[in-house]
């Protein structure tokens, strides 16, 4: 661990702040009320530090911890619920970097002076949050755009900040057995990795590209692309959208208009993202979605994404359709399926719970936030039970609550569940046909060419081994032969024992006949026979002390 002052300072600041938190019962009781959710959901939970009180504490720490609590604001096994909501917020109101520095940063960047670049460039930032924040601009053409330029100096404090935080979870897991329980150097892991992504606004606008493709075929949903000549690692330009917070709708304006077939529309792209394209858009927040003048939906933040395997896909398929028929059984069975348990995993408990949840939860409406909540409420149990979820899932759970809150803001009454039943059934149909494109089926034919060209030589040669009586099949079964020793070794020293045992009791009788022969003034038959069954009971300790050890040892 390095020990410079800079260090120094960083470790005592970090410890502090855990000391405080670590102590209170939000951590530790955050899988008990998770339990009590799950029977009581009008319980209600106190703890001594307020939710207002943590995300201010972790913007006094800076940057890093901002993002950190973010990170953990898609963690709801770590934290109870209000702080997730508290969390979720953090980045809003953060502090502006002035114009002046911000500009040197544009300027080296784009090898050019802002004012030949643009047409026109606001000074006063209109978002600032913990990593950049984003200026309205006009090309040359006159095209509106969005400029979000990254903080002068942010990626060396990021670096030297998660190197502390890397630095003091290896050692709590060493140490605290709720640190590894709840695997806090992987939650560092995963807040490096997203945070050197974030850091390159190279990455975003490949981001942006790659889910303006995928989602192009949805007339209701706007992604904006990026102006790749105007962007690098730390400054992305993309189409200016106008818009609001979805959450900040008028009533009037909700009853006025019906938002049935746009919420249709935005739950079948994130269905799509998930279980079609394996590449979804992982934090869609209020904050990340906005509500345009002509009832379109923008995603405009893409800094943070979620990337499924094909084998996860099929799980969460899986996953989906149990949840949208209720079925309690089969969700429980296919989260077992994608978890890592250990000796202390209750599978039973698990397994009982999840289906008394899906049951309670039948026939909810949107407005009951309940798809997304959920499986946050089945994370939080998976850790009290020691049953090891996939970082996915967590994530899915944070993006249906949010498009549980979305969907709760357009249409209340929408049926969330029935719509995820209908949505997957197309989805998984337009996957099939996908899977039918030219260049899949060519990739097959090449795998069947290649099994044809080696199969008449496989063949042969199994025939041969028949024919010759050398075909033989190795099962990773039980060792007869070792069983059959070992049976045949205990039997042999049972014996052996008996012998020894009659040869002390015959001595023992033959003491009591008088002989000429003596030693030590002993009858010596008797004695030869003491000495005899004595070696042999040496012996006999040795075999089984030492050489059984030993043949233990070597297996």
């Amino acid at each position: 661990m390095n020990a410079n002052p800079t260090k120094v300072r960083q470790y005592y600041k970090f410890i502090r702040f855990m000391l405080k938190y670590w102590n209170s019962d939000i951590f530790r009781q955050t899988s008990d009320v998770a339990l009590n959710e799950l029977v009581d959901e009008d319980s209600e939970h106190e703890f001594r530090q307020s939710p207002e009180e943590l995300v201010e504490d972790l913007k006094n720490m800076g940057p890093t911890y901002i993002k950190l609590g973010q990170l953990l604001s898609t963690r709801p096994d770590l934290l109870p619920d209000e702080y997730l909501e508290a969390l979720a917020n953090l980045q809003d109101n953060v502090s502006p970097v002035p114009f002046e520095e911000l500009k040197q940063v544009i300027e080296e960047d784009l090898g050019t002076k802002i004012s030949k670049a643009f047409k026109t460039f606001d000074e006063k930032p209109i978002a600032s949050a913990s990593i950049g924040q984003v200026h309205h601009a006009e090309l040359l053409s006159g095209k509106p755009v969005a400029v979000k330029v990254q903080r002068p100096g942010i990626k060396k404090q990021f670096i030297e900040d998660l190197d502390t935080l890397t630095d003091m979870a290896e050692m709590a897991v060493k140490h605290l057995e709720m640190a590894k329980t709840y695997a806090l150097d992987e939650v560092f892991e995963e807040l490096r990795h997203i945070l050197i992504n974030e850091l390159d606004y190279r990455k975003e606008a490949q981001n942006l590209k790659t889910l303006g493709k995928n989602l192009e075929y949805f007339e209701h949903l706007l992604i904006p692309q990026p102006v790749l000549d105007y962007s690098s690692s730390r400054v992305i330009t993309m189409e200016f959208v106008t818009g609001r917070k979805i959450t900040s709708l008028s009533p009037l304006r909700r009853l006025g208009n019906d938002f049935s077939e746009l919420v249709d529309e935005l739950v079948e792209a994130y269905l799509q993202q998930i279980i079609n394209d394996g590449f979804a858009h992982a934090d869609p927040h209020p904050g990340n979605i906005k509500f345009t003048e002509d009832n379109k939906i923008a995603l405009i933040d893409l800094g943070m994404v979620v990337r499924f395997t094909p084998q996860l896909q099929e799980q969460l398929i899986e996953l989906l359709l149990a949840l949208s028929n209720s079925n309690g059984e089969q969700t429980a069975a296919t989260l077992l399926k994608m978890s890592e348990f250990t000796e202390d995993s209750d599978k039973i408990r698990f397994r009982k719970t999840v289906s008394n949840v899906i049951m309670e939860s039948e026939n909810s409406r949107a407005k009951d936030l309940q798809t997304g909540r959920i499986l946050i409420q089945l994370n939080r149990l998976a850790i009290n039970t020691q049953i090891r979820l996939p970082v996915e899932i967590n994530i899915l759970g944070k993006i249906l609550l949010n498009l549980d809150q979305i969907v709760a803001q357009l249409d209340p009454e929408f049926d969330l569940r029935a719509a995820i039943q209908k949505n997957v059934h197309e989805i998984m149909r337009k996957k099939m046909l996908n899977d039918l494109k030219p260049e899949n089926f060519f990739s097959m034919l090449i795998e069947s060419k290649n099994l044809l060209e080696h199969l008449p030589e496989r063949l042969n040669r199994i025939t041969q081994n028949l024919a010759e009586n050398e075909f033989k099949i190795q099962i990773d079964a039980i060792d007869e032969k070792r069983v059959t020793d070992g049976f045949q070794k205990v039997a042999n020293r049972i014996t052996l024992g008996l012998i020894i045992a009659a040869t002390i009791i015959g001595a023992a009788m033959l003491m009591q006949v008088p002989s000429d022969f003596t030693i030590f003034g002993y009858p010596g038959l008797a004695m030869v026979f003491f000495m005899l069954a004595a070696i042999g009971g040496i012996v006999l300790s040795y075999v089984i002390i030492f050489r059984d050890e030993n043949l233990n040892n070597k297996k």
